[in-house]
């Protein structure tokens, strides 16, 4: 690969960042662990106040998101989402139900 090639660091399905030539498609916070689109309002207006960006992390496919333990964004990638909360709804014990209703609530 020449040198002056830009090289990303995208997030691979076990969870490790790699190097390569090519921009990832959807971005996640690694704190909350959510992911979405690039341009996702949520997003922007979370990077707008700041402190996001320290923790941004970026992703070729939703699917290696999800792999890599990754939800999709209420925000902006709505039917992702509620598909994930269905299959995830026995899960709602560990308190994460409580925190996604906040979370589509405040839409």
């Amino acid at each position: 690969m020449p040198e002056n090639v830009k090289h990303y660091r995208l997030i691979g399905a076990d969870g490790k960042p790699y190097p390569t030539p090519v921009k990832g498609t959807l971005g996640g916070h690694r704190g909350s662990r959510i992911f979405g689109r690039l341009d996702c309002p949520a997003a922007s207006r979370a990077i707008a106040r700041g402190g996001y960006v320290a923790h941004r992390v970026f992703f070729a496919h939703a699917s290696i998101a999800a792999q890599a333990g990754y939800r999709p964004c209420a925000a902006c990638m709505r039917d992702a989402y509620r598909a994930w909360k269905v299959t995830t709804r026995t899960g709602a014990a560990d308190g994460q139900g409580s925190h996604d209703t906040a979370e589509v609530a405040g839409q």
